[in-house]
């Protein structure tokens, strides 16, 4: 008798009963967090490289205004105070990486304010925004300041503006939308040809050409991306659909129009490899099934190109997420597994 009982004490002893959910996991939030901010590290240093000190207090003061505002929300909110997580500091970095390194100082705390406030905390906190804070905050700079957000370029150290040693006057993504809008044909198909020339791709990839500060340099974005993917933190179908949508696409533009930009200089220019390895990826605005995230790559590929290809705007890569992001929701209705038994 007394060793059945002191066998149901130790068994009640073992067992553990709590609320959902069960299955835990070794990366937490401040993990997840502080993992992307390493990962974004190198293409920090190489924005200081490329667009000097200034690139460098255009960032302090994005994340320093982040970090205030995220701890101003949560004290007039009277939520627990987190800026040490990383959250806020990410929204920083991503916010400063899409601005033009010629932008006035005010541009970065107005951003870092209506992303941490208005679209992070009015709509729950960490966890509970529909959209990315830094990609709404630029659109939203976009259309308050468009001269700064779209004139506010300069060049790289030891390199052009558009990449191109006898070009100096624009970007090279807004140097195609303005060839065809205002040169001639054959002007503008020279243009391009120059612009898809071994020398000019090279350029794109290293990083020696104008941009957004932390857009410009792939080689140092992929850098960052492969640890993300070696750890397991982002999940490779978002960006593997992403980029491959972009590369078909400009590859059958390229095939039926002859005078286009190749797949190459799509994949490296403008803000498509940030994009998709650091954005795209946000685990809070994603679709949670594999079949969605495919889906949801696919959406940004395919609408970064239709703006890039026809649209006003040079650059389509911002708007192409936010879409998608929206499109969460339906996304996981569309494509959630069937229930075991049904």
């Amino acid at each position: 008798m007394k060793d059945m009982i002191s066998s149901k004490q130790e068994l009640t002893t073992q067992l553990v009963v709590s609320s959902s959910p069960h299955i835990r996991d070794a990366m937490t939030i401040e993990r997840l967090m502080w993992s992307t901010i390493i990962a974004l590290l190198p293409a920090l240093f190489g924005s200081v490289y490329f667009f000097g000190l200034r690139a460098l207090s255009l960032i302090t003061l994005s994340c320093a205004s982040s970090l205030f505002f995220e701890a101003l929300a949560q004290k007039i909110l009277g939520r627990k105070i987190t800026i040490y997580d990383g959250s806020a500091l990410i929204t920083g970095i991503l916010l400063a990486f899409s601005l033009p390194p010629g932008v006035p100082y005010f541009i970065p705390v107005v951003g870092s304010a209506f992303s941490i406030i208005i679209v992070k905390h009015l709509f729950g906190g960490l966890g509970y925004n529909f959209i990315n804070p830094a990609l709404a905050a630029r659109a939203f700079l976009v259309v308050s300041w468009p001269t700064f957000m779209t004139k506010g370029f300069l060049p790289p150290q030891l390199g052009s503006l558009s990449g191109l040693s006898a070009i100096t006057q624009a970007t090279p993504l807004t140097l195609i939308k303005d060839a065809r809008v205002f040169l001639r044909p054959e002007e503008a198909a020279k243009i391009i040809t120059e612009l898809n020339s071994p020398a000019s791709i090279r350029n794109l990839f290293f990083g020696q050409v104008g941009g957004c500060i932390g857009e410009t340099s792939a080689l140092l974005l992929l850098l960052g991306a492969s640890f993300l993917l070696l750890i397991r933190v982002i999940d490779y179908r978002i960006p593997l659909a992403y980029l491959t949508t972009c590369f078909f696409i400009s590859l059958l533009t390229k095939l039926f129009i002859h005078h286009s930009p190749t797949p190459l200089f799509h994949l490296f220019s403008g803000g498509l490899i940030l994009g998709a390895f650091f954005m795209a990826t946000d685990p809070v605005t994603i679709p949670i099934t594999s079949k969605g995230r495919v889906v949801f790559g696919i959406g940004c590929g395919l609408i970064t190109m239709l703006i890039r290809l026809f649209g006003g705007y040079p650059e389509g890569v911002c708007y192409s997420i936010l879409f998608m992001n929206i499109m969460t929701p339906f996304i996981e209705r569309l494509t959630r597994p069937r229930i075991y038994g049904r």
